[in-house]
């Protein structure tokens, strides 16, 4: 006598294909869900790891000793908009040669403006770097709860057939209870890993911008030692 088992994941199709409407409709919310915050996952890593290389990159040609006129203008000449820190100084420096340009300003009030200047483009960066962030919170603090709703409704099933029925049986339960976990799973599936890319970009996050934010002070204080020696 021979015995054929029918493999699981013939067998776990067939327990989504039988699911109640309401039960496959959660989980296909999931499944987008996690199909989504996947490509977001990725596209924020590759997004950050390249901000973390042109970061390097631009520092190490800021404090070799380039001309800072000449840095300008390349970043000028390029055809695609600077991002991170050289938008940072960018943005710095072209509001340093627009106010050093005029007679009647104080040393302390380029200061002032140059710091402006940069902290908005500070702002456009930090922006840029927190996209998707809120999407991959929100997949993984409402995706259980999502998925629980599933489990409920399958749950309410397995009782619902226990009602129309003289002798319960396991048979009867076990096909509610069955989609009832896999909707469980599904949503867990979805959450974690968008819990975990959240929480280790938000940290990446942090220290780029940390990065960002002493490189302005410390250009402020170039730009702050010319404007004195200009005026002087």
């Amino acid at each position: 006598m021979s015995v054929v088992a029918s493999p699981d994941g013939i067998a776990l199709f067939t327990l989504i294909k039988n699911a109640s409407l309401p039960v496959q409709l959660v989980m296909l919310l999931l499944v987008i869900a996690s199909f989504v915050s996947w490509t977001m996952i990725f596209r924020k890593w590759f997004a950050l790891k390249w901000a973390n290389f042109a970061a390097s990159r631009f520092e190490q040609k800021f404090w070799s000793g380039a001309n800072l006129n000449q840095m300008y203008t390349e970043l000028t000449r390029k055809r695609a908009t600077p991002t991170g820190m050289a938008s940072v100084f960018l943005e710095g420096f072209r509001e340093f040669k627009r106010l050093s340009q005029q007679s009647n300003i104080e040393p302390m009030d380029i200061l002032e403006g140059v710091q402006r200047a940069m902290r908005v483009a500070l702002t456009r960066e930090i922006d840029y770097l927190e996209m998707h962030l809120s999407f991959l919170a929100t997949v993984g603090s409402t995706s259980p709860y999502v998925g629980l709703l599933g489990t409920v409704w399958g749950i309410m099933n397995s009782f619902r057939a226990l009602g129309t029925v003289q002798q319960a049986t396991i048979a009867h339960v076990a096909p509610g209870i069955a989609e009832a976990l896999i909707a469980t799973a599904i949503g867990l599936f979805a959450a974690i890993p968008a819990v975990i890319a959240y929480n280790r970009y938000s940290n990446n996050v942090e220290r780029l911008v940390t990065r960002y934010e002493i490189f302005m002070e410390e250009f402020a204080s170039i730009l702050q030692r010319k404007a004195f020696a200009s005026k002087a």
